[in-house]
């Protein structure tokens, strides 16, 4: 599963204007990397869905997007229709599933712009049967079985009657079923016993649709951890979410480095201020921090407006001149401080929260264990006053595997 594109960077060069308070560089090099390693995991020749919803999970939807198509990704997949409409809007002309609606949603202009929609019940094909007259265009409709998540989705006590009605609106010609899908509770443990039980639902909700007349172009179960750990359920399409960007879906699963993949995103501040102190000093609101002798304190102005969790208040690691810290005393909205001891530093120097880990740098699994949450929610949450700066957005190399539709971005 390794690539070229796996192997360790040279340290960053200076960040440029405007980006100097802090930053979240974005390896697109990363990002094929990882498209093309959870391509080799998917079995039975099944295609890969880049999964871009929250804006690519922090990374920046529109070029991570062009990124994955860049290294095979035969689709996209946004959770809300304007996730969706955005990416058409920037230039990407290839399939795209959009799934959370809610009723009066924009199912015309989905249509119109050629995305694949989701129904989970009656109410939602409803509307999309009167928004496909109203255009004019025949909706490409994918059905979503509940299988024992138990958010979105049809129960199975439901889905006999979704699927009729679904066949009988391809007949009147509003609606192709392009898809039957449904999404696991527990493929982040393997093993749980609710993984065999929604496998076998999934199957049994195939067979209900195609007894009720339909022939799916795509069914798909598989999210990234199932991608990576359960072939017998990859069907004709994998869904990978946060594998793209170079995370472990859990520990369970295994750590990036070891299933392939490499950390996209690497947040960095410049120091703010760094200034010597006394011992006994009260550090930061609350002054749940003293410091235990004289010291030099650095500070970093990123705060819980940036997405740096308030949960990493004395505990959150982070990389300042050259060696792993701890966030001392409370973090605040814009800043908190860290403790150099007797090592020292300037205003200017970089501290770096995370990152792929190459120079001894934090990664987001090292924030998420140290706040007691997962990698995912580390980097969907860095603000959007932190500038995303994408590097290696140089297209794919002669014979590298690729779809042409252009992403703007």
């Amino acid at each position: 599963m390794n690539d070229t594109d796996l192997t360790p960077l040279p340290a960053p060069s200076p960040p440029p204007a405007g980006t100097r308070r802090a930053r979240a560089e974005i390896d697109l090099g990363a990002v094929r990397a990882n498209v093309r390693a959870l391509r080799g995991y998917a079995a039975g020749g099944a295609g890969l869905m880049a999964v871009l919803k929250s804006d690519g999970y922090g990374h920046g939807a529109v070029p991570c997007a062009r990124a994955a198509r860049q290294a095979g990704a035969s689709w996209l997949g946004t959770a809300t229709p304007e996730e969706a409409l955005a990416l058409r809007a920037a230039g990407d002309t290839g399939r795209i599933l959009c799934w959370l609606w809610t009723p009066g949603g924009p199912w015309r202009e989905a249509i119109e712009a050629d995305l694949d929609v989701s129904a989970s019940g009656r109410w939602a094909l409803e509307e999309i049967r009167a928004a496909a007259r109203a255009s004019g265009v025949t909706a490409r409709v994918q059905l979503k079985a509940d299988t024992g998540l138990g958010r979105n989705g049809c129960q199975p006590a439901d889905w006999p009657d979704l699927v009729s009605a679904a066949r009988a609106a391809e007949v009147e010609g509003t609606v192709r079923v392009t898809g039957v899908w449904s999404h696991f509770a527990c493929a982040d443990e393997p093993g749980h016993p609710s993984i065999a039980l929604q496998l076998a639902a999934f199957r049994e909700a195939l067979a209900t649709a195609a007894r009720a007349g339909l022939d799916p172009e795509v069914r798909h179960l598989a999210n990234s951890p199932a991608t990576l750990t359960l072939p017998a359920s990859h069907f004709d399409l994998v869904r990978s979410g946060v594998s793209v960007y170079g995370l472990s879906p859990s520990p369970e699963v295994g750590v990036a480095a070891d299933l392939g993949l490499r950390p996209a995103m690497t947040f960095s501040a410049s120091l703010a201020n760094v200034k010597r102190v006394p011992g006994g000093h009260g550090v930061s609101y609350g002054h749940t921090y003293t410091t235990p002798g004289a010291t030099t304190l650095a500070l970093v102005p990123a705060g819980y407006a940036d997405g740096v969790p308030r949960h990493a208040s004395g505990t959150g690691p982070v990389l300042v001149a050259g060696k792993l810290r701890t966030v001392a005393g409370r973090v605040a909205m814009d800043q908190f401080v860290v403790d150099l001891g007797g090592d020292s530093a300037q205003a200017g120097d970089e501290a770096v929260l995370f990152g792929p880990g190459d120079r001894g740098e934090p990664t987001a699994e090292d924030w998420a264990r140290a706040v007691g949450t997962i990698g995912y929610e580390i980097v969907t949450r860095i603000g959007t006053r932190v500038p995303r700066v994408h590097v290696h957005a140089q297209a794919p190399e002669a014979g590298e595997p690729g779809a042409t539709e252009p992403v703007g971005g």
